[in-house]
């Protein structure tokens, strides 16, 4: 009897250690991106299918349990979960059910079109790139941001932004939008109207001062070219508007064939700034245009040393001498490659 009452007795401990490990041992397993997503509308069956196909758990029966007893079938919540390796089932559960999401980085340099954006979110977020072009393309959904599909990127201000994976686009745009105005400080605000420039036609100046150049000093100086060409008139002729127009940003070099491109973006061929960004300018770009000083530069070219720098000229004369130079040592560059 006492045999026997020794065997329960064993066997009930040797039970009990075992379940004990199942809820509170290391048996969950990492997937291989260390991230598990789960998608808006997925079911609980679902939930445990996945984590068993991605070998997370080994068996559905004790995360099953658990996931019963705290009522989480009912409650499924959306996003990115950073699954930790050799975890226990209970603090699995735990985190799903109160839905403990991993943030999602969103670092926003320089994009160029909408369709980089899109892009960019859908390779980030739950949501498709096919809804962010939705939202970016519909003027009436801009209107209440007194924005259009011009405009809508001025709203993108370079940064890092932390977001749930899970994010609707219509959300993360607010964020975009409300970072963006929170940028717009009473400094900047003012230094924009003491130019006669909106902030749209700041971050647009920006956008082609930032496709100019790397050098951080040409920067103010280039946007002081722009500025004097407006105030007397006269079309900015910026090359990466043309590359912008024409979806080509890989030319190398602007002919004159190019220059005839038909599109409100092509700034030969129209007055003033285009009608939006041609890429998302780094906030440095946009502190240069507000705060370029008073120049009498009309034209700029780069120097024939070809480290990167400008030569700024007031006559046209003066640009055409630095023009020379630089051409000279174009071709003679191009012609030292093709000798080798």
């Amino acid at each position: 009897m006492k045999k026997t009452i020794t065997y329960i007795a064993v066997i009930l401990v040797l039970l009990g250690g075992f379940v004990a490990w199942q809820l509170f041992g290391p048996t969950v397993s990492s997937p291989v991106s260390k991230f598990f997503y789960i998608k808006t509308g997925t079911s609980y069956e679902d939930v445990v299918k996945q984590l068993k196909s991605e070998n997370i758990i080994s068996n559905g029966f004790f995360f099953d349990k658990i996931a019963k007893q705290v009522k989480y079938p009912n409650n499924i919540k959306p996003g990115k979960y950073e699954i930790k390796n050799n975890s226990s089932v209970i603090s699995l559960v735990r985190m799903l059910k109160a839905g403990t999401q991993s943030p999602v980085r969103l670092v926003i340099n320089k994009l160029r079109t909408k369709e980089d954006l899109a892009s960019k979110i859908a390779k980030n977020f739950e949501c498709d790139s096919t809804a962010v072009i939705q939202f970016l393309t519909n003027n009436d959904s801009l209107a209440a941001y007194k924005l259009d599909t011009n405009t809508v990127m001025t709203a993108v201000i370079p940064n890092t932004y932390l977001l749930k994976w899970n994010t609707s686009f219509g959300k993360l745009f607010n964020r975009l939008y409300d970072e963006s105005q929170k940028f717009w400080n009473t400094e900047r605000l003012q230094k924009a109207a003491q130019k006669n420039l909106t902030t749209q036609q700041v971050y647009t100046m920006a956008s082609i001062v930032e496709e100019e150049t790397n050098m951080p000093s040409d920067k103010p100086l280039i946007a002081s070219v722009y500025i004097n060409r407006i105030n007397s008139n006269n079309k900015l002729e910026a090359d990466p508007t043309v590359k912008y127009a024409m979806r080509d940003f890989g030319l190398k070099r602007i002919l004159k064939g190019h220059l005839k491109y038909p599109s409100p973006y092509n700034t030969y061929q129209n007055l003033g700034l285009p009608p939006g960004p041609i890429c998302t300018p780094a906030t440095t770009t946009i502190d240069a245009v507000l705060n370029a000083p008073t120049t009498t530069y009309m034209f700029f070219v780069a120097k024939p040393d070809f480290k990167g720098y400008s030569n700024f000229a007031t006559t046209y004369a003066e640009h055409l001498v630095f023009a020379k130079a630089y051409q000279q040592a174009l071709d003679e560059l191009i012609l030292s490659k093709q000798q080798k």
